[in-house]
């Protein structure tokens, strides 16, 4: 039986009705694991969660999630169980505490079975600079599953667990969801607590679901959100994500940004696009095409932003505390230079340095103060826009996903692989992948945007598309 091939609201009743155990879904999540050859699984732990899933039995089912095995990806901190953040640096690194939205996964009695691959540190949009080699997209084992939350996406394609947990700094959930044609949701900054995540660039970073469809995707943000008063920028709205889910979308107000439908993008994804949006007029909604201010330099401003912040949360993975630590040293700057030279990859090295510099004496106030002012600029664009419109959309990514084996020697292309998905991080508003159709056999996505705090209007308007398009999202 594939369970997870049903839906959660089929599974919690069989639940209910004792049809099956909670046992019964981590046995199958186990052998998925334990069959898959997509590398998308850095730790497993299969022990602890039969000993969770048999304490289940006795409880009573309070949520939708209740005994639902879950992936998280490996840069969120789990208490007693390996967090590597793909990194020979943390490669035996056991935290003694979980991050908040662990403790709310486990608070609503869902199963951890292991943390997902994933870019070392989450540099990258491939996947492919992970220490443990590059997951593999399960639509075509020879294509990328887009990064850096690639280990997620793929275990949720695979159907190998029905959610995971991923990270989006720069597009980093949305991306690899549309490269590997599943659901995935950037919330609000702040809506999700920061507290053990190990910070990219603290200002962008925020934690999110990974899901198979819509619905599923809204029940695992219910979860998660929460105030922690161990992250200043949390905040708490009490809400529920799937309370629009099955309205009708007649006269929403949808903004179809330009730059992201531009010459950038392949042509047939556009062609999808624009019969989406066709369908959406014809259904009532209210469409037109908007320009968003500096949008065009949001990647470099990205660049800056993120690599200056990467720069000074890294600076703590020296390997005195913790970590990899290297045996013969003569000083303690020769220790420093070893440890970081051995254990760090070289994208985490490059961004590392180029960010010093950038923050170093007068080149802050050149470069990452400047780009903090223009992002200010893009945010008050976004702020406008949605004063005439209640959703924006664009593509989620300029192609399919590519080759394992391009070349990965242009330092700009994992930036520009999230081009289209960068500005909802620095306007730090909701955005969500909904996979909308196949070139070639490989899934493409569509990006919904909101205004902050607006997440259940997005998941309004992607459940409408999801029912009419009716894609057969199962890989065979």
């Amino acid at each position: 039986m594939k369970l997870f091939n049903k839906d959660i609201i089929e599974i919690n009743k069989m639940l209910k009705n004792k049809e099956i155990k909670p046992i019964d879904l981590v046995e199958e999540a186990i052998k998925n694991i334990e069959e898959s050859d997509l590398n998308a699984v850095i730790t497993t732990c299969f022990d602890e969660a039969r000993q969770k899933a048999l304490e289940l039995e006795d409880v009573e089912i309070d949520n939708i999630l209740f005994g639902i095995p879950i992936i998280i990806k490996d840069n969120i901190i789990t208490k007693d169980i390996r967090t590597t953040c793909a990194s020979l640096m943390l490669d035996d690194f056991v935290p003694i505490y979980d991050s908040f939205a662990v403790e709310l996964v486990k608070k609503n009695n869902m199963i951890i079975v292991g943390k997902s691959n994933m870019d070392e540190f989450a540099f990258g949009s491939s996947s492919r600079t992970s220490y443990y080699g590059a997951p593999l997209n399960p639509w075509d084992k020879t294509k990328i599953t887009g990064g850096s939350s690639g280990g997620s996406a793929a275990c949720v394609a695979s159907r190998i667990v029905p959610f995971a947990l991923g990270t989006d700094t720069g597009g980093s959930i949305r991306q690899p969801s549309s490269y590997c044609g599943i659901v995935g949701m950037k919330p609000t900054y702040g809506r999700v607590s920061r507290y053990g995540l190990v910070a990219f660039a603290s200002s962008l970073d925020q934690i999110g679901p990974m899901s198979k469809n819509v619905y599923e995707n809204a029940c695992l943000l219910n979860a998660i959100c929460k105030k922690d008063e161990r992250d200043l920028t949390s905040f708490d709205t009490n809400e529920d994500f799937t309370r629009l889910i099955g309205k009708d979308i007649k006269g929403l107000r949808i903004g179809v940004i330009k730059y992201l439908m531009s010459d950038i993008v392949d042509p047939k994804i556009i062609e999808k696009l624009k019969e989406v949006i066709k369908m959406l007029e014809d259904n009532g909604a209210i469409i037109d095409y908007i320009d968003i201010k500096y949008i065009e330099n949001a990647c470099t401003l990205y660049q800056i932003i993120a690599m200056g912040e990467a720069s000074s949360n890294l600076a703590r993975f020296d390997g005195i505390r913790y970590g990899y630590s290297e045996n013969e040293f003569s000083s303690i700057d020769d220790l420093y230079l070893e440890n970081r030279s051995h254990a760090f990859g070289d994208e985490v090295k490059r961004r590392s340095m180029i960010g010093a510099y950038l923050l170093s004496g007068e080149n802050a106030k050149t470069y990452y103060n400047k780009a903090l002012s223009i992002r200010d600029d893009i945010t008050k664009s976004f702020k406008e826009a949605f004063n005439n419109f209640d959703l924006l959309i664009g593509p989620t990514t300029v192609s399919v996903a590519y080759n394992l084996d391009d070349p990965m020697d242009d330092p700009s292309k994992s930036f520009l692989d999230d081009v289209l998905v960068i500005p909802a991080n620095l306007a730090g508003i909701p955005s969500l992948n909904l996979p909308i159709g196949f070139i070639s056999n490989m899934p493409f996505g569509m990006n919904i945007m909101a205004d902050s705090l607006n997440e259940a209007t997005i998941y309004q308007l992607a459940s409408f598309i999801e029912k009419k398009l009716n894609l057969d999202l199962e890989v065979k």
